[in-house]
């Protein structure tokens, strides 16, 4: 079988790439090779090669790796940088807490930040019991209207244009507290959902 230069060099760009995205994506969730490795059971040298595109690993070995990362294998053959345009009208959005929606406005793609706009009706919340998730920076802005947002054990009143910041695995509740429509963004780094 004879290789053409060319098909080797197309190649080893695609392995770098891989390997590429693969980095970028860990230090957005700020996991160490250590950490990755581990949750893959690979060695920290064999995740190290294939960020450097020195090897580009089994299919089975990048689904143990994209697991880690929160992607699917497809993701990294199919990385488009290009503006991306969420139309709010055509978001479904999907019921949350109670009385609550939320809608995505960042594309599933968009790896290294997350936001949402939820709506709360009066007496609307994110749920009875404070919840956490992952282990992201997240930040609160109020649009419109007046909440009340539990981090922890302290309980904070905001109101349009104000904002909180916190950690997502910190226990917290957002709840409309005005008795009416309260509207709100939400942003997390790395994305958790």
């Amino acid at each position: 079988m004879v290789k053409s230069a060319a098909g080797e060099n197309a190649r080893a760009q695609d392995t770098q790439s891989v390997g590429a995205r693969l980095r970028e994506r860990r230090l957005a969730l700020r996991l160490t090779l250590r950490q990755v490795a581990d949750g893959a059971g690979l060695s920290e040298g064999f995740v190290s090669q294939l960020e450097r595109g020195v090897h580009s690993g089994s299919i089975a070995t990048l689904q143990k790796i994209t697991a880690v990362l929160g992607l699917d294998v497809g993701d990294l053959f199919t990385w488009d940088r290009s503006p991306a345009v969420l139309r709010f009208t055509d978001q479904q959005g999907f019921a949350f807490g109670e009385s609550g929606r939320k809608v995505r406005l960042t594309p599933k793609r968009f790896h290294h930040l997350e936001a949402f706009l939820g709506v709360f009706e009066a007496g609307g919340s994110t749920g009875v019991e404070p919840y956490s998730h992952g282990d992201s920076e997240e930040l609160l802005f109020v649009v419109s209207g007046e909440v009340e947002v539990t981090v922890g054990q302290t309980v904070h009143h905001l109101a349009a244009l104000d904002s909180i910041t916190y950690s997502s695995s910190e226990p917290h509740r957002v709840k409309e507290s005005a008795g009416g429509t309260a509207t709100v963004l939400w942003a997390m780094a790395p994305p958790s959902y």
